[in-house]
This record gives C-alpha cells, sequence and structure tokens, in this order.
C-alpha cells in the first residue's frame, strides 16, 4: 500500500476512532485524523509484531482492524496526556 492509501486509512481510521471513543480528548477534529494516520501506522506495526498481520491491502478487514485499534489505542493515550493541560495546579 502506498503513502496516499496510508494517509487515507489513517484519516477513515481516525473519523471511526472518535465516533467509537466519543469525549474530548484534546485537538478537534483535525487532530484526531492526525493521530488517526499515527494510529494506523501503530495498528499496523503492532498487528505485524504481535500477531502477523499488518497493513498490505487497502481493502482487507483485518488492515481496517489493526488500524482502527491503533487509532482507538493512540486517542485513549492522547486523552490522557492532554486531561489535565487546560488546568493549572493551586
Amino acid at each position: 500500500m502506498g503513502i496516499l492509501g496510508w494517509i487515507v486509512l489513517g484519516l477513515i481510521a481516525g473519523a471511526i476512532a472518535k465516533l467509537i471513543l466519543p469525549g474530548r480528548q484534546g485537538g478537534g477534529w483535525i487532530m484526531t485524523l492526525i493521530l488517526g494516520v499515527v494510529g494506523a501506522l501503530l495498528g499496523g506495526w503492532l498487528g505485524s509484531m504481535i500477531f502477523g498481520v499488518g497493513l498490505e491491502d487497502f481493502w482487507s478487514l483485518q488492515t481496517w482492524i489493526v488500524a482502527i485499534v491503533g487509532a482507538i489505542i493512540v486517542l485513549l493515550v492522547w486523552g490522557l496526556v492532554t486531561k489535565n493541560r487546560g488546568r493549572t495546579s493551586a
């Protein structure tokens, strides 16, 4: 899969992950989509390391599952990192 395919897959996976994981992760939709691309890469890497499943074919169900799971993981981590960013300690 080419770089354009990775980007499109990541953008869509980020949007799906945001629908699955609603809430205030911070950064809005643009950041969510960027995190989706990062999550798709993370999901592909983890999938290939753990299960031998990577991001080879754009239309493969396993590709979409690992990309969405990776995007959810990245969104969860991003939400934890940015959770207290707006608050100040007294």
